[in-house]
């Protein structure tokens, strides 16, 4: 995972990541990741498509996704796997 590069929607107003709640009574809350530039921007438009145009895709290296989690209080990632669905498999930090 160190090696390779993810994909992450970050607003272009407040500079905040798009993340998931899977549960609404927890307040976990978990960065979203994409494995291609075109994926990230098929989320949006299947999904916020009256938004879109206020998101922007960055790009991350894996080896500093551990420091954007700390930074932005995240409990841990969730690698879309199917855009269109949404299919992501969530994946939590021991921090």
């Amino acid at each position: 995972m160190f090696s390779q590069v993810f994909y992450l929607l970050r607003s272009r107003a407040d500079g905040k990541y798009i993340s998931a709640c899977p549960n609404p009574d927890s307040v976990m809350s978990y960065l979203l990741m994409f494995r291609e530039d075109y994926d990230a921007l098929s989320y949006l438009n299947a999904h916020a498509a009256d938004v879109a145009d206020r998101f922007g895709v960055e790009s991350i290296s894996g080896s500093q996704v551990d420091k954007v989690l700390q930074r932005w209080g995240f409990n841990g990632v969730g690698i879309v796997q199917d855009p269109l669905l949404p299919n992501i498999q969530f994946l939590t930090t021991n921090n």
